[in-house]
């Protein structure tokens, strides 16, 4: 290749760099160190340029020259003038596109409607020094919370090293991700703390602090015990136990700002008075009749009421669900289209129309409900005012099988197709003497073992769960759609790496490819 030839692409590219070191500064690394190092290789190519073409200076006062010359700068110029003003409006726009699989840098919508919803501004404090594990985590997420309701949030860090004082007032401990919801101002100042565990569950703390910030009064949730129901507590699990407890959602529950308890209903005259639901979770023998009786009349004063049945077992409930028009039963739901493996463990997208399931409908989430019972609807024979919705409906392939063994077949006079799993009732109680609330709710599931540990991870299911207590307790605010359960696939980068990544993607390929063109374009031009 002739010399000039050579010189030419060694122009070419000098310009390119040369014009771009600019956009190198102001908008890929800010680094003038860098900037400087391509605006000086930037000048020395072109000089080469210069050096191969002494010969051929005093063409250049030639139109024709002229004209090639004048081309060939306004070409390069107006081609980073277009990269510099694209790079531009979106660092105004501040425009991002999600493409991770699991959606790892968008909110929830759990997480957008607690933060729009927020009845007082909040100010967040991270007590995190710059640089430190996690900075970047949590400044990202506050950064998406601020951009979903900028007049409802701001956000500050703080290095609890340089701020002891605000690290005695929040009694903030060591060795701890810690931040500092805070409400109002003086006297009037409510505030709570998060302690984080990692990535995977920031965004899902930080929403159920928000809830519980703003939460009004407490929730609290008995469980029924006596019967053999699953254990809310990790050391009531019975030994040998493989199916386990509930735990998890006795954590779930009280991270969204309920209260979860235990409650023998045996000797009771009443169900206690704060309770803001009841929740009878798998029992395994019957209820005695006074504790029907007892439950019926909390529910009929306008109490909330969950109940979770189980295989095999009737929970002594049929007077007290019945009156309010649900029926469990007897057998369990198969289904050989819609499962993974087990006909017993049906899979279902199919849900009623329901504040309840409108969040996981939208979405088309599949719930898995293992040993499930068919309920029905009923339309006679129910308390005055009552209503009755299924919430969860099998597939259209699913029966009932009423005698379940290892070789599932459908049989003449089973019940057939698409069958109502999860139905909640709801009755005006307005009225009523000793009312507790204006509207009786009560809700049944087919199925207990979807609240076990084991089961508690799929997303769903639990969405599913928690969308029904937040209905349950009138709390619009938690009938959504939560935080994934996210994988950590992410690697935490300091400001410098990402500096560098982003001027190797950002500025030295795309400008790099710009030069190698605008060479040959040359090259080919003075053939």
């Amino acid at each position: 290749m002739k010399s000039a030839n050579i010189g030419k692409i060694l122009g070419a590219i000098g310009l390119v760099l040369l014009l771009s070191a600019p956009v190198t500064y102001f908008v890929t690394t800010g680094d003038a160190w860098i900037a400087g190092v391509k605006a000086a290789l930037g000048a020395v190519l072109v000089g080469a340029f210069f050096a191969t073409h002494v010969g051929q200076l005093s063409t250049l006062a030639t139109k024709r020259a002229s004209f090639y010359v004048t081309t060939s700068v306004l070409t390069a110029a107006v081609a980073l003038a277009g990269l510099v003003a694209v790079n531009y409006i979106a660092a105004k726009r501040n425009k991002t596109w999600d493409l991770t699989a699991h959606r790892l840098h968008s909110l929830a919508p759990q997480t957008v409607s607690a933060v729009q919803g927020l009845k007082q501004p909040v100010k967040v404090l991270a007590f995190l020094p710059p640089g430190a594990q996690g900075y970047e985590v949590l400044e990202g997420l506050f950064q998406r919370l601020r951009a979903a309701a900028p007049e409802k949030l701001d956000y500050a860090f703080k290095d609890p090293r340089k701020a002891p004082d605000l690290a005695a007032k929040y009694q903030l401990r060591e060795g701890q991700v810690q931040v500092v919801l805070l409400r109002g101002e003086g006297q009037s100042e409510s505030h709570t703390r998060v302690e984080f565990g990692g990535p995977r569950d920031a965004e899902q703390d930080l929403t159920n602090a928000l809830l519980k910030l703003d939460a009004t009064g407490e929730h609290r949730v008995y469980f029924v015990v006596g019967h053999g129901e699953w254990p809310i507590e990790d050391t009531a699990a019975l030994p040998g136990d493989a199916l386990g407890g509930l735990s998890k959602l006795r954590q779930s529950l009280a991270k969204e700002g309920y209260t979860p308890a235990t409650l023998s209903l045996a000797g009771k005259k009443e169900v206690p008075r704060d309770a803001a639901l009841v929740v009878v979770a798998g029992a395994k023998s019957r209820l005695a009749g006074a504790e029907e009786e007892l439950l019926r009349r909390y529910v009929d004063a306008g109490g909330r009421l969950l109940v979770f049945a189980e295989a095999n077992v009737e929970a002594g409930l049929d007077t007290l669900l019945g009156a309010y028009g649900v029926q469990v039963d007897p057998g369990l739901v198969a289904d050989f289209e819609y499962t993974n493996s087990n006909v017993y463990v049906p899979l279902t997208p199919f849900y009623g129309d329901h504040e309840v399931t409108r969040p996981l409908a939208r979405l088309q989430l599949i719930t898995e409900l293992p040993t499930v019972r068919a309920l029905t609807v009923l339309r006679e024979g129910t308390a005055e005012g009552v209503t009755a919705t299924p919430l969860v409906l099998t597939s259209p392939s699913a029966w009932v099988e009423s005698t379940p063994n290892e070789s599932p077949e459908a049989s003449e006079g089973e019940k057939m197709g698409s069958v109502p799993v999860v139905v909640a009732s709801t009755r005006s109680t307005a009225s009523a003497a000793d009312k507790r609330f204006d509207e009786a709710r009560v809700v049944v599931f087919g199925d207990s073992q979807l609240l076990l540990d084991e089961n508690w991870g799929h997303e769903p299911n639990r969405n599913l769960v928690m969308n029904t207590f937040g209905w349950a307790t009138s709390q619009a605010a938690k009938v959504t759609i939560r935080p994934r359960d996210r994988d950590i696939s992410t690697i935490d980068l300091d400001r410098a790496t990402l500096a560098r990544i982003r001027f190797v993607s950002a500025d030295l390929l795309p400008l790099g490819m710009l030069g190698v063109g605008l060479a040959i374009w040359l090259a080919r031009r003075s053939r």
